[in-house]
């Protein structure tokens, strides 16, 4: 776990943002005791963050499709949005005391969406295995792979990040951050960023 405890990035994460003139933050409490019942509100959320940010784009009807250009972002965003949040919170730390977050900033043809959140070491261990095992991977493949789990009731993580990367052609990034870097200390623990990248 050595390499948990030490900052490390992954795929096509960038540092520093971009500086945007629109950007939101989120912030959720990970309180353990009313998290189950908030779950609907995580969606609603990511909802709100796709109306808020839609309303900057043009009602233009796509070429050869019967939705507009707003239509097609506020869904995209919808989607994005929840999928991070959902992972964000399924796989916190809550004993940390510390929130998860997600900030959308807007770019004249892109999107960029942070999602961060605490997590236990042993946790992050194995997010960045699967992370290397999926920069590694032919997407295509690695996608029906899952889908065919899924299918005969197998395990369903992961199946969000890899249906934004299918079908969003969505840009990843990683990044862990050792919030206590000392592995004997029994609070230590990981702040994962994800960025998602995508065109609009």
């Amino acid at each position: 776990m050595s390499d948990v405890l030490v900052e490390r990035c992954f795929g096509q994460f960038l540092d520093p943002i971009p500086p945007s003139h629109e950007f939101l933050t989120l912030n959720f409490s990970l309180n353990p005791t009313p998290r189950i019942n908030r779950w609907r509100n995580y969606g609603l959320s990511a909802d709100f963050l796709g109306d808020y940010f839609a309303a900057f784009f043009p009602g233009d009807q796509l070429d050869s499709s019967p939705i507009n250009r707003r239509d097609a972002v506020k869904a995209s965003i919808s989607y994005i949005a929840n999928e991070l949040l959902e992972n964000a919170i399924k796989f916190s730390d809550t004993s940390i005391g510390l929130p998860a977050s997600i900030t959308l900033y807007l770019y004249e043809d892109s999107i960029i969406f942070e999602v961060t959140n605490p997590t236990h070491p042993s946790t992050a261990e194995q997010y960045q295995q699967f992370i290397e095992t999926l920069l590694k991977a032919d997407l295509a493949s690695l996608y029906l792979e899952q889908l065919e789990k899924n299918a005969m009731g197998g395990d369903s993580s992961n199946m969000g990040l890899l249906t934004i990367l299918n079908d969003y052609e969505t840009h990843l990034g990683w990044r862990f951050t050792p919030i206590n870097s000392h592995k004997e200390t029994i609070h230590s623990c990981v702040k994962v960023s994800v960025m998602a990248r995508i065109a609009v």
